[in-house]
């Protein structure tokens, strides 16, 4: 018997136990050293992909801001920054391409934030007050009650769930932007009789978003 301990013999080798123990110990240093690599090199592509993120994030903000800048009429600093944010945000939370909703708010109200239509249709987005409190209780969008629809960021939020909505309803863009413009009542008695909804406004929202991804898109 060995002074330090018993012996193993393996594969023709006698080795001590102590030195086994330490071939081991060896071992798991290494499979440690090589699971702390992996960690900190997927650790390192998450870092890159959210560095990515980030950049993609501020490049969408960036032309959103290029675009309000250029078509608003009489807005602050402040409610230009707050407006990019917000549909930056609602186009994100809907998969919806900003550059959509940009081509609605031009579509139906210029950016005049205070637009009023004929019809009682409000703000930069031109939604009806009731289908605007629908829409906000559905969605839990908070509703201030001083402002209501000529709130900036109230007005882009309930028009673009609304437009979301309908798109949704109708399982197609053309179909659901035409019944943001007539409405879902008139779009479905058009399709029940076979009919074709007119589709002047889709063209204008069409033509707009072609104009802004000509012009915006790349940069």
């Amino acid at each position: 018997m060995s002074l330090l301990g018993k012996k193993i013999r393996t594969s023709g080798m006698i080795i001590s136990r102590p030195v086994s123990f330490t071939f081991l110990l060896i071992y798991f240093m290494q499979v440690a050293f090589i699971v702390w690599l992996i960690w900190q090199y997927n650790k390192h592509e998450n870092v890159i992909t959210e560095q990515k993120k980030k950049i993609e994030e501020l490049e969408q903000k960036v032309k959103i801001l290029d675009i309000i800048e250029e078509y608003q009429i009489g807005f602050t600093k402040d409610e230009i920054t707050t407006l990019a944010d917000v549909i930056y945000e609602e186009s994100d939370k809907f998969s919806l391409d900003p550059l959509l909703i940009l081509s609605v708010i031009i579509a139906e109200s210029s950016f005049r934030k205070h637009q009023v239509s004929e019809m009682g249709a409000e703000g930069l987005m031109q939604v009806m007050p009731a289908t605007a409190r629908t829409v906000a209780e559905k969605w839990g969008i908070q509703w201030p009650q001083r402002e209501g629809l000529s709130n900036l960021g109230l007005n882009v939020r309930v028009g673009t769930a609304y437009l979301f909505e309908l798109i949704l309803e109708f399982k197609d863009i053309k179909r659901g932007i035409t019944a943001y413009n007539i409405g879902e009542s008139v779009t479905r008695e058009y399709l029940h009789f076979g009919a074709a909804p007119p589709a002047r406004y889709y063209n204008r929202v069409k033509r707009v978003y072609q104009e802004l991804r000509s012009r915006f898109a790349d940069k």
